[in-house]
């Protein structure tokens, strides 16, 4: 699309989260290095690695460095990298989430209590973090923070327990953010994308091959939802075109969430 050619000409963009071709935020890595980004990507061990690393020298990614969210070190000095290697970032994408299996089967009422803590701190906590560390680090005229979630953070959904309690918590934390961020022209907002197949969901969640079938057959569109709708819809909402939207969740899931029964 001519439109979006040079939409992200010269735009320092972080992307947090990208595991394989099929993950989420590859799609959005695609899209915006597409539009002209500059790309540095990080990969949380080096089995993972292995795998990101191709795909970062694919799109001319100028970064790609290690990082866990557990721990604070590591976060804190991918940001010196990027301030070094850049000076600044204009965009950071947020594409992380964990639990384990074990407290995403069965009953919610059985989750352990370090499973949820985990949860939440990977899942929810890590935005936080990443949007303190990367403030600084946004130029004057402000920047963009994009996360992922799912409907299961707004209604119950079969065998995602703990980590739809993870997202509501990261929606919750998107509008805090939004609102101590946006004086500096900084906007926080998340994409909630309708089931995709990608490595954490098709191996993490119980039932996911139901879950595709049943959002084809139910969503007005009567289709799932691919990479590559996800990513174009990052692309809006993290450039300029959007710059009046902040502290939302914006569904990306053929119109499933509308339907009721």
């Amino acid at each position: 699309m001519r439109l979006t050619q040079d939409l992200y000409a010269g735009k320092r963009v972080l992307v947090f989260g990208v595991a394989n071709e099929r993950s989420i935020a590859w799609g959005i890595t695609q899209a915006m290095r597409g539009a002209g980004a500059r790309i540095g990507l990080t990969y949380l061990n080096e089995a993972l690695e292995r795998r990101v690393r191709p795909l970062g020298e694919e799109v001319g990614a100028e970064l790609i460095l290690p990082c866990d969210v557990a721990s604070s070190a590591q976060v804190q000095a991918v940001f010196e990298r990027t301030k070094e290697a850049w000076g600044g970032v204009d965009v950071v994408v947020h594409s992380i989430a964990y639990a384990t299996r074990e407290d995403m089967s069965g009953r919610f009422v059985d989750t352990s209590r370090a499973g949820f803590l985990q949860a939440l701190e990977i899942s929810a906590y890590s935005l936080v973090e990443l949007a303190r560390e990367a403030e600084p680090l946004f130029p004057e005229g402000g920047g963009s923070l994009l996360t992922l979630t799912y409907y299961g953070a707004e209604k119950v959904v079969q065998n995602y327990n703990v980590m739809g309690v993870a997202k509501a918590a990261l929606e919750a934390c998107v509008r805090y953010l939004a609102a101590d961020l946006g004086p500096k022209g900084i906007r926080v907002n998340a994409i909630s994308a309708g089931p995709i197949r990608t490595l954490a969901a098709a191996g993490g969640v119980k039932g996911f091959r139901d879950m595709l079938a049943l959002a084809e057959q139910r969503a007005p569109l009567r289709r799932n939802v691919s990479q590559e709708d996800v990513g174009n819809t990052a692309l809006f909402l993290c450039s300029d075109l959007a710059s009046g939207i902040t502290g939302e969740v914006l569904y990306v899931d053929s119109g499933y969430n509308i339907m009721g029964m």
